[in-house]
């Protein structure tokens, strides 16, 4: 077992994992990260996981979704037997923990968050791991949950075995596996869209007034005006192409087949939110935000897909979020598990 305790562990889309590493290492002035799989990786020292969220929230990381602090590597072969690896979980959390994570190590209730970094390299998936762990847990007194509790044990499995670590879940970033949201398709969903305004709603408590009014900016088919009608919005739904006919046939809709520009030119209607997941160049669509503050009401907060794409993609969404800074408070910044080559923001007009 490695002695490597006490570093953060950062989890990032693996396209974005260079993004992610130098956005950690331009903010926290940190040494080099070590990469031990193809979404993780490991700050070779400095800050406390608490001071890497804090960062990541404030100023903000973008590219980084789940944190977790090492307490050991379990390596092969002995990484390859799931009972092998709930014991050295068990033992580890009975065992002195160092540092700021001592108490919580010592929690009567815990979260437990399994999940494969490396595919292909155990004999075992994600949810036989989280089975054993949880089952040596709760033999030593310990209630175990999947979430929902103040600390979280994470256990990956990497290409070189298993990579133990523990940390207080609002430090965590996300309340998944590494990050990994895994939302499912209900009977009324209209596109696989829906989950990312899904997931910043899971990430961030948006304040939505009750039944107030909401614009949504190339909305077609409609998933997120769906989305905000279930959350009581009256929704103006502004895109020339249809709507889905269940939203169509909603008075509470109002489909504006037009574009975004010429509904700016003559709307009086003002809106206490405006979501825009237009497929459209980020900093043009981030100049469309700054043209939707005149629409809306004052402290109207907004949501925005930024496609980055993988060119430059850090600079980008620096670019962005200055502009957008212009007019309004940025309040979150993420690449989310569902946005893919996205990242999604959301502001407060000022």
């Amino acid at each position: 077992m490695s002695d490597d305790s006490g570093r953060v562990v950062f989890s990032a889309a693996e396209e974005s994992f260079g993004a992610a590493a130098r956005e950690l290492q331009r903010t926290l002035q940190s040494p080099a990260v070590e990469r031990i799989g193809p979404d993780l990786g490991v700050l070779s020292a400095g800050p406390t996981a608490a001071e890497v969220a804090a960062a990541c929230r404030s100023r903000p990381v973008v590219f980084v979704r789940h944190l977790t602090v090492e307490l050991a590597r379990l390596p092969r072969p002995d990484a390859d037997d799931p009972d092998r690896v709930a014991a050295r979980v068990r033992a580890v959390l009975d065992g002195p923990v160092p540092g700021e994570l001592a108490e919580a190590a010592r929690a009567d209730e815990l979260a437990v968050q399994a999940w494969i970094s490396e595919p292909d390299t155990a004999g075992y998936g994600s949810r036989q791991l989280f089975e054993a762990v949880a089952a040596a847990l709760r033999d030593a007194g310990r209630t175990v949950r999947r979430a929902g509790v103040d600390t979280v044990v994470s256990c990956v499995v990497t290409r070189d075995g298993v990579l133990i670590g523990l940390n207080r879940t609002p430090d965590s970033l996300s309340d998944w596996p590494g990050g990994r949201v895994r939302l499912s398709r209900g009977p009324d969903q209209v596109s696989r869209a829906e989950f990312k305004l899904e997931e910043l709603f899971q990430a961030y408590p948006v304040p939505l007034p009750e039944r107030g009014r909401a614009v949504d900016l190339g909305a077609a088919p409609g998933g997120w005006t769906r989305i905000l009608r279930e959350r009581g919005l009256d929704v103006w739904a502004i895109d020339p192409g249809a709507l889905a006919e269940s939203l169509t046939a909603d008075p509470r809709v109002h489909h504006v087949a037009t574009t975004v520009g010429e509904f700016f030119r003559y709307n009086r209607t003002r809106f206490d939110l405006a979501v825009n997941d237009l497929r459209m160049e980020p900093r043009l669509s981030t100049r469309v935000m700054l043209d939707a503050a005149g629409q809306l009401r004052p402290g109207a907060h907004i949501v925005l897909t930024l496609k980055t794409g993988t060119r430059r993609p850090l600079d980008t969404v620096r670019d962005c979020l200055r502009l957008l800074r212009e007019r309004y408070q940025v309040l979150f910044a993420r690449q989310l598990y569902h946005n893919r080559k996205e990242v999604t923001v959301l502001a407060r007009l000022r």
